[in-house]
């Protein structure tokens, strides 16, 4: 990135071309799910935030990853078995197609345990 991105439309357009397509699908499903939400770039990567951070998403050299806290992962244990995963942080490969439909149950989950269970960022 050449210069620090102040929004995440500036972040997508800052990182490499080939992340481009699969930075901004991931944007514009995080926006569906959570269009109250407010959109800021902390850490250096494209943040989230209602009541609290909901969740994040960066570019790496090979792929995208998106942190929808260690909390949601676990929920979807089965579901995300064939991924790399982190203790917060799954990992989609720009060699693939973005997994759109567990992309959208990770975040609804996430907002949903931050709005009725006032649950954490990080634990």
């Amino acid at each position: 990135m050449s210069s620090k991105p102040k929004t995440i439309e500036e972040y997508i357009s800052q990182a490499p071309a080939h992340a481009h397509a699969h930075l901004l699908s991931i944007y514009q499903i995080l926006k569906k799910i959570a269009p109250d939400a407010t959109e800021a770039i902390k850490w250096n990567q494209p943040v989230f935030e209602q009541k609290r951070i909901l969740f994040s998403f960066s570019a790496f050299k090979s792929h995208i990853n998106f942190m929808p806290t260690g909390q949601t992962l676990n929920q979807f244990s089965d579901e995300i078995k064939d991924y790399k995963t982190g203790k917060d942080t799954i990992q989609f490969s720009y060699d693939k197609p973005l997994p759109v439909d567990l992309i959208k149950k990770l975040a609804k989950h996430r907002l949903h345990d931050v709005l009725d269970n006032d649950a954490k960022w990080m634990y």
